[in-house]
């Protein structure tokens, strides 16, 4: 919803050449939001989702810093400095999303690393009886 916001504040103020940043961060936050409503990251093992979802609030607190500071120094209509004050706004929320999934991220990964061992074990166990 921010981001729409930082979008639509983009579109309306003289800083209309930021407006890319906010939209496909916008978009990226809703394909992610359907694919775990809709239960993709089940389906789709392959894709390492805690690792994009990681990946989306960095980029996006950073794109959202830089471009604030950038609208709100350069832009001097109310639009650009609203735009900039939600991407502050923005930045810390993605900061804050940043941390959560960095957590999510490190247990997702603890998960996959003790059962490759575990698998890797049992499967050297079977081949070892197998030989007997």
């Amino acid at each position: 919803v921010l981001s729409f916001i930082i979008f639509i504040c983009y579109i309306a103020s003289l800083a209309a050449s930021f407006m890319m940043a906010p939209l496909l961060e916008f978009l990226l936050a809703l394909f992610l939001f359907f694919a775990y409503a809709s239960k993709l990251n089940e389906k789709f093992k392959g894709v390492y989702w805690p690792l994009a979802d990681f990946l989306r609030c960095v980029t996006a607190a950073i794109i959202y810093f830089a471009i604030s500071i950038a609208a709100v120094s350069k832009y001097n209509d109310g639009a650009s400095k609203a735009a900039g004050v939600f991407g502050f706004i923005a930045t810390i929320v993605y900061a804050i999303d940043f941390y959560i999934t960095f957590n999510d991220l490190v247990t997702f990964l603890k998960q996959g690393s003790s059962d490759s061992p575990e698998e890797r074990k049992s499967e050297d166990e079977d081949s070892d009886s197998d030989s007997d």
